[in-house]
């Protein structure tokens, strides 16, 4: 609701006291940090994954970036590491 995907039915929202209907809405939009419950994987490896975000990415950015999501130690114990498939929207992987 506060990113005015959806309008309310009934109720008002607020941002800094001013009512978000008054915002502009790229500018609202652009100050909003939104995180999906959905994972937005590629049926590639994890490496190319991170590639697609960033071609120039080392493996040792790569690392801290998993290191940071507490996902490196996992990772590290798949059999192909860094080049395991995640399958479509990361089916392979664990969602824990």
């Amino acid at each position: 609701m506060i990113e005015r995907f959806y309008s309310q039915s009934s109720g008002d929202i607020f941002v800094d006291d001013k009512d978000i209907t008054t915002l502009d809405l790229r500018s609202l939009r652009q100050a909003i940090g939104y995180v999906g419950q959905e994972p937005v994987l590629f049926n590639t490896t994890i490496r190319e994954n991170f590639l697609f975000s960033n071609p120039q990415a080392t493996d040792k950015m790569i690392e801290e970036a998993l290191k940071s999501a507490n996902a490196w130690d996992f990772i590290q114990k798949m059999d192909k590491g860094l080049d395991t498939i995640v399958g479509g929207s990361g089916g392979s992987l664990s969602g824990g």
